[in-house]
């Protein structure tokens, strides 16, 4: 298996990790806050990675960069400053992205919220286009589709009104959509599963201070979320985030947002796989679109670009 191909099926396994994760989301928030559930699912997650870098490591070593082996040999990973300035970069802003997506789910169904938060597939190419960063026309063939599938996958039909909850969960896709960049911009430099495990103590200090401002927790209520907390640390966080910022590294992010906006798709087909749940003829079309979507952006050079190169 190619690094490339390796690394599209990792985003795909983030994305498939992230689309069960609405629920345990929206379960935890019945008994606290969203300021202590990004704190516990932070701490939970970046522990979860101190324990298992010793045996991560060794896989990351052998994909991450030749910049990052010359920090290595230089001293202690831990010892790197662009490390450090990384994971304080996508801790603040996974720590920002993650709390607008909880306040947002207090007000809005998680369906529609899993079509919002999906939205960075756009805003990922249009923000790239402010710092030089060139999308092939194949590509926004793809994002279209990809916002086609999500739409009927997600949102009942002539549902288009926009609540605060709505409203904080489209900020909360931009802030995904930094996210995204900032690890295309940080992966390649330094070692991946370290960073990962830095953004998830840097998002747990800022909910640590945010939490202790304006909603002090209970013990009970700390107990009562402590599954769905759990769950959103250990495996949203600890594996699907490193995940993303493992395999994130040498993909085009626009790329990489169409194949991580597939956790939609996959959430619904657990569903019907698993929960015995129907599909509507809706919901197969949008699983439909999502999936040409994946195809099309993976597409070398797109039919249009090669008539005009057949052109004399």
């Amino acid at each position: 298996m190619s690094r490339e191909t390796r690394n599209y099926f990792l985003l795909f396994l983030t994305a498939a990790i992230w689309g069960s994760g609405f629920v345990a989301q929206a379960l935890g928030m019945e008994h606290v806050s969203p300021f202590t559930f990004t704190w516990a699912r932070s701490m939970i997650g970046g522990l979860f990675l101190l324990a298992v870098i010793p045996v991560l490591g060794v896989w990351t070593r052998k994909s991450s960069g030749e910049k990052t082996e010359k920090s290595r040999a230089a001293g202690s990973p831990w010892r790197s400053r662009t490390l450090w300035i990384g994971g304080f970069c996508c801790g603040t802003v996974l720590f920002i992205a993650e709390s607008l997506q909880q306040f947002g789910l207090l007000h809005t169904a998680v369906g529609k919220a899993g079509f919002l938060t999906s939205l960075y597939v756009v805003i990922v190419p249009l923000l790239g286009i402010f710092i030089g960063r060139r999308t092939r026309f194949n590509v926004w063939i793809a994002v279209l589709l990809a916002i086609a599938g999500l739409y009927f996958m997600c949102m009942k039909a002539g549902e288009m009104s926009l609540g605060i909850g709505d409203t904080l969960v489209l900020a909360c896709a931009l802030a995904f959509s930094i996210h995204i960049l900032v690890i295309d911009r940080f992966a390649p430099l330094v070692d991946c599963v370290r960073m990962s495990c830095l953004q998830f103590f840097v998002g747990g200090l800022w909910g640590f201070v945010f939490m202790f401002i304006f909603e002090p927790p209970t013990l009970e209520s700390l107990l009562a979320a402590l599954p769905a907390i759990a769950y959103a640390g250990i495996m949203s966080n600890g594996i699907a985030y490193t995940l993303q910022v493992v395999a994130q590294n040498g993909v085009h992010p626009t790329i990489a947002s169409i194949i991580l906006s597939s956790e939609s798709m996959v959430s619904v087909l657990l569903g019907w796989l698993i929960m015995n749940q129907t599909m509507t003829l809706r919901e197969l079309g949008g699983c439909a679109f999502m999936l040409a979507a994946i195809v099309v952006a993976q597409l070398p050079v797109s039919v249009f670009e090669r008539r005009r190169k057949a052109a004399p």
